[in-house]
């Protein structure tokens, strides 16, 4: 850990607001067996559900998770504080019980363009070839251009074709308007399963990379029956630059080491949150770099384009199967502009940056940024998760 980090995590920081009135789903290492193992996060403590549910993607498959979670005893690893603390001060010390991304078998997929301001944002990436430092005065045209007329449009409405139609003749089309307004969603590969970070970790660009920045998410956890049962944060780390360059590099700009991170918990559906609260919640992004900038903004669920569920249903049922369930981000209108250096130059990340991502039902997820290459390499996949369940006898 650097001498110079901004890193501290906090049980009251890190909870939602209502602490632990709703069902906490998370994922620990646990030092005794080894391996990590679910967990569920209460006022009395961490406990280790594993002898019941070996993996985060057996609990979804259960027919009421979160009732199935809340009755369920284990293993008491230790205070919520004190996991924080360990994660911070220990990262990767077997030794220490500490908290990981709160989901395992899981692919992590994400929806792209999926609030209007982000459209914008994605054309302006496009013209501006990758190029920080031509993107106010894009910004400025296609403002203009497209004025707020696509705050009203349903995705792949008559009216939605009808604007496609008019830009089109005008050559003012482009790919990511097809997915902003057109009727099937941009649904893209995050993270393999095991991948992810949880909070606490160190998230990862690369360093070759001019022009990124956090994307500030709500993921969905859903069964392998495409039923949605909870829900986490997430940052959608994005290498602008890259992707401005050609949509064809977005597994470039996207799927990195450390790229993505989840957590701090999933908050399972029960009677204290459910899907309608991520429809109507807000996100909110704060970068604190060790240069003294900050940044804040928000992103409101009420102003999203398509339906939580719409893009659920686009990504899992006859057409795609997960068998161990799946993870859907849902995009984030937050796209941040403020000039960090030079006017005009706009916002990318620096090494050391400190971001927090937060809603008020779902806590705050910390991290910090660095380059890919000097974040922990990732070694413990699924092989190295199975061996461990074995050794445990939890397969059977």
């Amino acid at each position: 850990m650097a001498a110079t980090s901004l890193l501290e995590l906090t049980a009251d920081a890190t909870l939602p607001e209502d602490g632990f009135a709703g069902t906490l789903l998370g994922r620990a290492w646990n030092p005794a067996a080894g391996g990590p193992s679910p967990v569920a996060v209460r006022a009395g403590g961490v406990v280790d559900v594993s002898h019941r549910f070996a993996t985060v993607a057996d609990l979804a498959e259960t027919a009421d998770p979160a009732s199935a979670l809340a009755e369920t005893d284990g293993e008491r690893l230790g205070d919520l504080g004190e996991l924080l603390a360990n994660t911070v001060a220990h990262p990767g010390d077997p030794a220490r019980a500490r908290l990981l991304a709160p989901v395992d078998l899981q692919p992590v997929k994400a929806a792209g363009v999926t609030f209007v301001i982000s459209m914008l944002e994605r054309l302006i990436e496009e013209r501006a070839l990758g190029d920080p430092g031509v993107a106010a005065d894009i910004r400025r045209e296609i403002g203009e251009l497209v004025g707020s007329d696509f705050s009203r449009l349903r995705p792949g409405s008559a009216e939605a074709a009808e604007l496609k139609r008019l830009l089109v003749e005008r050559g003012e089309w482009s790919q990511y308007l097809e997915v902003g307004i057109g009727p099937d969603a941009e649904i893209f590969t995050k993270a393999l399963p095991l991948s992810s970070l949880g909070t606490g970790s160190s998230a990862g660009v690369l360093r070759t990379s001019e022009w990124n920045n956090p994307e500030p998410e709500i993921a969905l956890l859903v069964s392998s029956a495409g039923r949605i049962v909870g829900a986490t944060l997430g940052d959608d780390v994005n290498l602008r630059d890259y992707e401005g360059r050609s949509a064809l590099l977005l597994p470039k700009a996207k799927d990195n080491n450390a790229s993505c991170v989840l957590g701090p918990f999933v908050r399972l559906f029960d009677g204290t949150f459910g899907l309608d609260d991520v429809r109507t919640t807000t996100v909110t992004l704060e970068v604190t770099g060790r240069d003294g900038f900050t940044l804040t903004g928000s992103s409101a669920h009420s102003e999203i384009s398509r339906d939580p569920a719409d893009l659920v249903a686009q990504l899992i049922g006859p057409q795609h199967q997960y068998p161990d369930g799946v993870v859907l981000m849902l995009g984030t209108m937050f796209a941040p502009v403020a000039d960090r250096d030079e006017p005009g130059g706009g916002f990318t990340h620096r090494e050391g940056d400190l971001v927090r991502i937060s809603a008020p039902q779902l806590g705050t997820l910390t991290h910090e940024v660095r380059f890919c290459d000097d974040c922990p390499p990732w070694t413990y996949g699924v092989t190295a998760l199975m061996r461990n369940l074995a050794a445990r006898g939890l397969l059977t």
